[in-house]
């Protein structure tokens, strides 16, 4: 068991929690977080690419001159990838680049992304946000008596409406449900930040 501290939005520490050494605590599987993030960045593909055919660009209906006598080559369409404004051959098509990965295996590329940010000490619990009303201000001096720099993962409650909002304008921090917790926005943060109860979701089996 890893113990962090609890601290309330002033920075003050009120306390400590356990964080389970099967979400925080295993040896990180670098290889299993590099295959599900290239599968999470895939998916973000539209795979709206499309490139013309032959068949599919304007005009070419006729033979453009005479098959034999002009000392030129032969051509039956002057939409031929061979021609200027003729189709593309082998060019993108839409697609989905979509890759199937097993849950077992984003379980452990997830935990293992949290288990590399607690042993570097960027793991963060507050007790509470504590906002009244949805205040960018107050956000960030929150973050701040925190002393969470960088690119901060928020992680709230579902449902936390004020937080949400009251971080939403900061360009540094993406906020996220405990429940859509995922590997590629752990790494790519500087520091993340549970609440006690977002907390108690993630160690949630």
């Amino acid at each position: 068991m890893i113990s962090v501290p609890v601290r309330d939005v002033s920075g003050a520490e009120t306390g400590t929690v356990e964080l389970p050494a099967d979400v925080f605590g295993i040896d990180p599987n670098v290889a299993v977080m590099h295959q599900v993030v290239t599968a999470q960045l895939a998916a973000r593909r539209s795979g709206t690419h499309k490139t013309k055919t032959r068949s599919e660009v304007r005009g070419g209906g006729s033979k453009p001159w005479r098959q034999k006598g002009t000392g030129r080559a032969r051509h039956g369409s002057i939409r031929s990838p061979l021609w200027r404004g003729g189709g593309i051959a082998h060019g993108p098509q839409p697609r989905s680049y979509e890759q199937s990965t097993p849950k077992k295996m984003k379980r452990l590329a997830l935990r293992s992304a949290l288990s590399d940010r607690a042993a570097e000490g960027r793991i963060i619990v507050v007790d509470d946000w504590g906002f009244d009303a949805p205040s960018t201000k107050s956000a960030v001096a929150r973050l701040e008596a925190l002393g969470a720099g960088g690119r901060v993962l928020a992680v709230l409650e579902r449902g936390d409406v004020t937080a949400l909002k009251s971080f939403r304008n900061l360009p540094r921090v993406h906020t996220l449900p405990a429940d859509q917790l995922n590997t590629y926005d752990v790494l790519v943060s500087d520091v993340v930040v549970f609440t006690s109860a977002s907390l108690a979701e993630v160690n949630q089996p």
